[in-house]
């Protein structure tokens, strides 16, 4: 088939070059001229495992291609997917002006019946406005042209999105016609062959499903925290309790994970805006508020035993941190827990030593003019002089420590396990104090 999309963030660039993938001749529209020169050299701007690979490969295919021109692209479309961003506005409201703006790009553009596939994460009612918008402008232009507009929401996790991609555990489509069914069925045919995990529903039902998916998995994330703050003072382990409660097939374990809390790009801005929607329909949402005030009060607890154990000012003090972005496999470090905590930590004198594999420059764009912070190319270099280690995000290499590194480096034997991986019975037998949450 014969597709458009727009949008070269996360979600537009997993789709358009997963959908090539499978033979599809994709083109990938973007206004930003030096970013679609950038893919168009195979320079991407984030990362995620095996997407580089896919988009060279078939930028060689001739399947995949990157564009400004939307008038081009359009005319050589029978689908065309809307993936461009819905930032959060300052009063925790999605921010639709992108989304917009491109549905009357596609209207003035335009000039063959095609489908419209709105993948960008939308309040619930937003699809229809794009419809209207498009019929508007299109009697403007006095052209008898018919779309067909339906929301498929992305179900990607970072760090594991082409796979997400590639092996859903469902593809929710909201609205269309039969023949609009029958045509989107079609197309994701060659990574669903069993067609019993398409799921057909309205366009506000389908709207609602991707808020209500990460409100669930916010909400376990933010009930572990919690259980993990009470096993703290009681004296019960919350890896312990997650294995109780996991073995139960109603709950099992997936996002049952106590920690920092949540971050991303996702979460925070889709449970706000949630919040924000229900507001406006007249319902205040104690849960969904009560899931965020969590996740907020969980950013302070490993600050909190930091000063704790070394006192209020830090200004003697240098702190090595393992993990800028905000979970593994990804270069993301929008509302990761790195921010504000080495934040807090400088502000009380601390000195920080970072370290990332992927997320350094990232971290640099959003932690601009910061002093007594140095960055590093490894995680031993990083060490060296530290008062103690702090273990922010659960990379893999992060996962086996070399004892005898961090005894020549360190100049305290403390390490702060924000992320729960360690054994302490092993970490304490190799003389070391850990520091981890809710056990």
């Amino acid at each position: 088939m014969k597709l458009s999309i727009i949008g070269t963030g996360y979600v537009g660039l997993v789709t358009g070059t997963c959908l090539s993938e499978m033979g599809n001749k994709v083109s990938c529209i973007d206004i930003d001229e030096d970013k679609i020169n950038n893919l168009k050299n195979n320079i991407i701007s984030i990362y995620e495992p095996n997407l580089k690979e896919m988009v060279k490969d078939n930028q060689a295919k001739k399947n995949l291609f990157f564009t400004t021109n939307y008038k081009k692209a359009l005319d050589n479309s029978d689908i065309c997917f809307i993936a461009v961003g819905t930032p959060m506005n300052n009063d925790g409201t999605t921010n639709l002006d992108y989304v917009y703006d491109v549905a009357l790009k596609i209207a003035k553009n335009m000039s063959k019946n095609m489908i419209i596939v709105v993948k960008s994460t939308v309040p619930v009612g937003t699809t229809e406005k794009i419809k209207d918008i498009i019929h508007r402008e299109l009697r403007k232009r006095n052209i008898d042209l018919n779309f067909d507009i339906i929301f498929n929401p992305e179900f990607l996790k970072e760090g594991n999105a082409v796979n997400d991609f590639m092996r859903p555990d469902r593809i929710i489509i909201g609205g269309g016609s039969s023949k609009t069914k029958e045509t989107i069925k079609e197309l994701y045919s060659s990574i669903v062959m069993n067609h019993d995990r398409f799921i057909f529903m309205d366009i506000k039902s389908a709207e609602m499903t991707k808020y209500a998916s990460n409100a669930m998995l916010a909400t376990r994330i933010s009930f572990m925290n919690e259980i993990a703050n009470i096993c703290e003072k009681t004296g019960a382990n919350i890896k312990n309790v997650r294995i109780g409660v996991g073995s139960d097939k109603r709950i099992g374990y997936d996002f049952l994970y106590a920690g920092c809390g949540y971050g991303g790009s996702c979460f925070p801005k889709d449970i706000r805006s949630l919040i924000k929607t229900a507001e406006k329909n007249d319902y205040s949402s104690i849960l969904l508020s009560s899931v965020e005030e969590v996740n907020e009060n969980q950013k302070n607890v490993l600050f909190n035993k930091i000063i704790e154990r070394f006192g209020d000012d830090l200004s003697k003090f240098t702190f090595t941190v393992w993990g800028l972005a905000f979970k593994a496999e990804t270069d993301d470090v929008r509302e990761s827990f790195s921010l504000k905590l080495i934040e807090k930590l400088i502000s009380k004198g601390a000195k920080i030593k970072a370290y990332d594999p992927k997320a350094i420059d990232s971290f640099k764009e959003i932690f601009k003019n910061k002093n007594n912070i140095k960055y590093f190319s490894n995680k031993t270099d990083a060490l060296k002089d530290s008062d103690a280690l702090i273990l922010l995000t659960e990379w893999k290499e992060f996962r086996h420590l070399d004892f005898e590194d961090l005894s020549l480096n360190l100049n305290k034997r403390i390490i702060f396990d924000g992320r729960n991986i360690y054994n302490r019975t092993f970490i304490e037998e190799n003389g070391f104090e850990l520091y981890q949450i809710g056990c």
